[in-house]
């Protein structure tokens, strides 16, 4: 977890991260595999440090980021598989949310082995559509922050594994509908400019 003096950087990161990926994300995939593998590997080692030394846990946040990009750039196949586990992650998150429970360690896993083998069979269509909603995710878990919303904080704060909440603000749909809206939006601008032609 960031000091609270880098917390409006750290907001501006995540949105110009999720611009990219939204946007972006099938022409720059390595380029998103190289943020959000900074984003897990920054949030990894900061998690496991104290808040009270500060340049100790921007180092160790700097250099963990470092080896989670250089990790899921040299492996870019298995990002892709990764991507889809993350996917898969997030949706068995957000069904058992939407229940108002947490899923169990096993239900998280066959979703994560299912969301890698999807998106290895469909690989330009997943990468655009999971590029798209998770930089549509990040988007708004950095403008947020940037308007002083701190669910985000609490949330890392309750396990270094969760990265942001699936709900960054409890009771406002206007949050999901802004997060499909702009996922949509950055599939139609992938597979329409962006992504057109690449293979």
């Amino acid at each position: 977890m960031l000091p609270a003096s880098l917390q409006t950087p750290a907001a501006i990161v995540l949105l110009l991260g999720g611009l990219i990926s939204c946007f972006a994300g099938y022409r720059a995939f390595r380029v998103v595999l190289g943020i959000y593998g900074f984003f897990i590997g920054a949030l990894f080692v900061s998690g496991l440090m104290g808040t009270e030394h500060t340049l100790w846990m921007i180092g160790g946040a700097l250099l963990g980021g470092l080896v989670g990009a250089l990790i899921l750039i040299l492996a870019y196949f298995v990002g892709v598989a990764l991507i889809g586990a993350l996917v898969g992650a997030i949706l068995s998150n957000m069904i058992w949310a939407s229940l108002g429970r947490e899923p169990a360690a096993l239900v998280v896993i066959v979703f994560a082995i299912a969301g890698a083998l999807a998106a290895l069979a469909l690989q330009r269509y997943v990468i655009i559509g999971a590029t798209a909603f998770i930089g549509a995710w990040t988007i708004i878990v950095g403008a947020l922050a940037m308007m002083g919303n701190r669910m985000e904080l609490e949330a890392a704060r309750r396990s270094v594994w969760l990265a942001y909440p699936m709900n960054p603000a409890p009771g406002s749909y206007w949050v999901l509908l802004a997060w499909l809206a702009l996922g949509i939006t950055g599939v139609i601008v992938q597979l329409g400019v962006t992504a057109k032609g690449q293979k």
